[in-house]
């Protein structure tokens, strides 16, 4: 018999799925046609676009990555969150608005290849292919983190074999994925972002009000070498942080540029005078949701005190556990506010699918394979590619002892230094052309590839011997080849000039 504690968090978390659920089966009646499947209709209000495109970029790193590093090192952690704030605020307020109506301007794109064929009219679809398949390899590493953060989500709460709980959280994804879409997604994402943001805020309260003690003392009899080292932005793990090492955690924000799955956001939000209402909604959420979760990690230290946890990344859940069933006895609001967890879990998980399903149904089966299929041909192509790459993944994500940080880490890293030079140049340099567009997207996800996969520094990887992370050379890289080959190739022709223009003053 289960504990009453466990039946009331397993209550919250079923009437919770069920919601999802129905909400895929309500999308999935507005959803006729590709563009509903893959843009909502290009229909998204305000406030729903800024809480999707935030609650799917965050996803389990935010509640149990973050949280788990500043736990295991200390505040020094925080530059990544810093960082990421940074490019949420630029991806807002310059790429945004240039991009939704670039994408009209370039052939109604639906997706982030289908703008790059069209903004550079690649007849011979190179680039359609290149970045489609860059695509489905890093979304595969970034699909499997979000598995197997829900993996360790049921594991920690209900005691489930891990290889089971992994199952589940898959098999609810898909299936409010697999039925409604684009607009599923974005409407769950927007239930999921308040509940996310709703437990970063208030579990830090009551988690503070029970800790016993100083704050410091708890702190130190954590087992920490120096407070002062611990709470120290200078300072990772006890050690001096190095310039570069400050430099690669800031890098992080370069990410958000060459993100697919936030990028198609803006390109869905219904008008250009939705975007500043957008855009104000998520940097304000944004930063109430990253100070939050580094004062959780902070908070754990005091709260569990000598009492160390063995799993860093679990330290939100067992903090909710312990506050709500422990000291007073509400086991279904705790219920709910791991339910955030799941929430921000599921909300990156399901776009990761939408995209990797339009990249092989829009873009290559479509666009490349078979050019005169119908609407009804390639909804059922994305649906079954939905299942193809959740199982990938489930594969990928099948280790327990996987790190939700490095998976995380490795599939930012590759989009970003892949697709943000190319997207920034593409929206603010009109001499880019094709050759160095293609070069971009190569050069910079060869970089990432390379730098943290290949042994080629006396046995390790080159991340592994400097420390250095390979979004801030890959995204420098691709840059340098976009503007040498760029340079060094034939000039745009004055259509693809025209349309540069035309992007820049359309207005609706």
């Amino acid at each position: 018999m289960l504990p009453t504690s466990t039946i009331a968090v397993l209550i919250a978390f079923v009437l919770y799925l069920v919601i999802l659920i129905g909400i895929g089966v309500w999308s999935m009646k507005r959803t006729s046609s590709t563009e509903d499947y893959f843009l909502g209709g290009r229909g998204l209000g305000g406030w729903v676009a800024a809480l999707s495109a935030q609650a799917s970029d965050m996803s389990g790193w935010l509640l149990m990555g973050l949280p788990g590093s500043i736990y295991a090192l200390g505040t020094g952690q925080a530059w990544i969150a810093i960082g990421l704030f940074i490019g949420t605020v630029c991806n807002w307020l310059f790429i945004s608005k240039r991009l939704r109506r670039y994408t009209i301007v370039a052939g109604n794109s639906m997706t982030l290849p289908e703008f790059f064929e069209n903004r550079y009219h690649d007849k011979k679809k190179i680039i359609l292919t290149i970045s489609s398949i860059v695509i489905v390899i890093f979304f595969l590493v970034y699909t499997a983190s979000a598995l197997a953060s829900g993996g360790k989500l049921f594991n920690a709460v209900f005691g489930i074999d891990y290889h089971i709980a992994l199952a589940i959280g898959a098999v609810v994804i898909l299936i409010y994925t697999f039925l409604g879409g684009f607009l599923a997604v974005c409407t769950t994402d927007f239930v999921q972002g308040m509940l996310m943001l709703a437990g970063l805020m208030v579990v830090p309260i009551f988690a503070y009000s029970f800790i016993d003690g100083s704050f410091e003392e708890q702190v130190v009899a954590s087992g920490i070498a120096s407070y002062n080292d611990y709470m120290s932005l200078f300072s990772n793990g006890g050690k001096p942080y190095r310039f570069i090492d400050i430099l690669s955690q800031l890098a992080w924000g370069l990410g958000y540029c060459g993100m697919p799955h936030i990028l198609v956001r803006f390109m869905a939000i219904k008008s250009e005078k939705e975007i500043k209402k957008s855009s104000a909604v998520a940097i304000i959420w944004c930063f109430l949701s990253l100070v939050a979760a580094c004062i959780i990690g902070v908070l754990g230290r005091a709260y569990f005190g000598s009492n160390v946890l063995e799993d860093s990344e679990n330290v939100f859940i067992q903090m909710i556990n312990s506050v709500f069933n422990s000291n007073l006895a509400l086991p279904f609001i705790g219920g709910i506010f791991i339910c955030g967890i799941l929430a921000a879990i599921m909300s990156t998980a399901d776009s990761q699918l939408l995209v990797c399903a339009s990249s092989v149904s829009k873009d290559i089966y479509k666009n490349i394979v078979k050019p005169d299929a119908d609407d009804k041909k390639v909804l059922q192509i994305s649906r079954i590619t939905v299942i193809a790459v959740a199982v990938l993944a489930f594969i990928i994500a099948w280790d327990p002892e996987s790190s939700i940080m490095g998976l995380v880490s490795d599939a930012w890293a590759g989009l970003g230094s892949a697709f943000g030079p190319v997207v920034v140049a593409s929206l603010f340099w009109k001499r880019t052309n094709l050759y160095g567009a293609v070069a971009g997207i190569v050069s910079g996800g060869l970089t990432v590839i390379i730098w943290d996969y290949i042994p080629l520094a006396g046995g390790q990887t080159i991340y592994a011997a400097t420390g250095i992370y390979s979004l801030l050379v890959g995204f420098a890289i691709s840059f340098l080849f976009i503007i040498v080959t760029s340079l060094c190739t034939k000039a745009p022709g004055q259509d693809i000039l025209d349309e540069f223009e035309k992007a820049k003053t359309a207005v609706e």
